[in-house]
């Protein structure tokens, strides 16, 4: 297990500016230490990703850690010209994630059988919410029976702001293949929603 500095995780902030991480990537290739630069742009993003789709705090950090230290590593490969490195990361966590996808799939399996909280008052909650929670264990079944490359995408683009360019970087297929897969994989949660609510 590599272990990292994530002292800041639980926090929500603003990203930064991703305009110069092929800068920073570029320079840690002749002094090393400039890559801690990426770490402190995106560490936060990434973690958060991982632990929404874990719902596991020292997993998410872990794989948080193995993705920093995994684009270290392959860095000399980093094409320059994409000056946003956060697509290159999120497929590194999400191909790191895959190797949870058991644990993934249990926790959503767990989620599915949950019986719906009964709503409290009126006042205390909104008519959105109610629904959401009535939806959550329905949901979580509709994504245990996408394939994982389904959610991957649908995950990535639902709880990231990538634009379907940068999630298609990320996943390494065509944007066409984004919208497509992305278009098929909303059908299928609706109909499976439909049949099941």
């Amino acid at each position: 297990m590599v272990t990292l500095p994530l002292t800041h995780m639980a926090g929500t902030h603003t990203p930064p500016s991703p305009s110069d991480d092929a800068a920073l990537i570029e320079e840690s290739l002749a002094d090393p230490d400039r890559f801690a630069g990426l770490f402190d742009r995106h560490a936060d993003e990434i973690y958060r990703y991982a632990a929404r789709r874990l719902d596991d705090v020292t997993t998410a950090e872990d794989v948080t850690a193995e993705t920093f230290l995994v684009a270290f590593r392959k860095r000399k490969r980093y094409d320059l010209s994409k000056a946003d490195a956060r697509p290159w990361l999120y497929g590194i966590a999400s191909n790191l994630i895959s190797g949870h996808r058991r644990s993934e799939v249990r926790r959503l399996k767990a989620l599915a059988r949950q019986a719906p909280e009964p709503p409290a008052g009126f006042e205390e909650r909104s008519a959105e919410r109610v629904t959401a929670d009535r939806l959550r264990p329905a949901l979580a079944a509709a994504l245990t029976g996408l394939r994982s490359a389904e959610r991957d995408l649908l995950l990535l683009v639902a709880w990231t702001d990538l634009t379907y360019e940068k999630a298609a970087q990320a996943l390494g297929v065509p944007v066409g293949t984004v919208r497509s897969r992305l278009s098929r994989t909303r059908t299928k949660i609706r109909r499976f929603l439909e049949s099941h609510v």
